[in-house]
């Protein structure tokens, strides 16, 4: 059995929203950072929903080190958010209108999924993460996110995701054809800035009108 199904699930926002935002939170979180975040965009025409990972981490060890010491944890937390978009989209969600947001871990999970097991979304809010591992990832044809809006937010020297790893998954989702918005802003924290906040709402509510 998948030890990420089952968890803790969030919800909030209204339940007739046609948008719906799957939010992932980062390692040692719960779901209710996600939340706080999210009322940090302001008020929007979407419906949260926010798994907790088990033990508060999606994998062990940090994202820059070998796949094979977060495996098998990593596969079955990839599978876990897999199962929560078919959950969405089996309940009426339409592919369209799901947007996927994470922060730290949550976002180096949803880039890496996005950019080896590629679906059709409505959007994607990566805020400071990357794809996982210490090695290139093999790039997509351009056509597997065509046209998917990915909006990747970070910090020049953040403590934990080094800036050129931002930019290389950047780069993997323009050859994998998305739209990409891309700001990396000065600073030495691991937060999200009021700018990246903003950006993120903006793509939201676009989406949601």
């Amino acid at each position: 059995m998948n030890p990420h199904l089952g968890q803790r699930v969030l919800t909030w926002g209204p339940a007739d929203a046609s948008v719906v935002v799957l939010a992932v939170h980062g390692r040692g979180q719960e779901p209710e950072v996600m939340h706080a975040i999210a009322g940090r965009l302001g008020p929007l025409p979407a419906r949260f929903v926010a798994p907790a990972a088990a033990g508060g981490s999606w994998y062990p060890l940090p994202f820059l080190q070998p796949i094979a010491g977060n495996q098998p944890h990593l596969d079955e937390a990839l599978a876990a958010i897999e199962t929560r978009i078919d959950t969405l989209l089996d309940a009426g969600t339409a592919a369209a209108d799901l947007v996927l947001l994470g922060f730290s871990q949550g976002a180096c999970l949803l880039a890496h999924l996005l950019l080896t097991r590629p679906r059709p979304l409505g959007a994607a809010v990566l805020l400071t993460g990357g794809f996982i591992g210490p090695d290139p990832i093999e790039p997509r044809t351009g056509a597997e996110l065509d046209g998917l809006p990915v909006l990747l937010r970070s910090i020049e020297d953040d403590p934990w995701v080094p800036a050129y790893r931002v930019v290389e998954t950047g780069r993997l989702f323009e050859a994998a054809g998305a739209r990409l918005d891309l700001a990396i802003e000065p600073g030495t924290e691991h937060v999200v800035t009021d700018e990246a906040c903003a950006a993120a709402a903006d793509l939201i509510r676009r989406l949601g009108s």
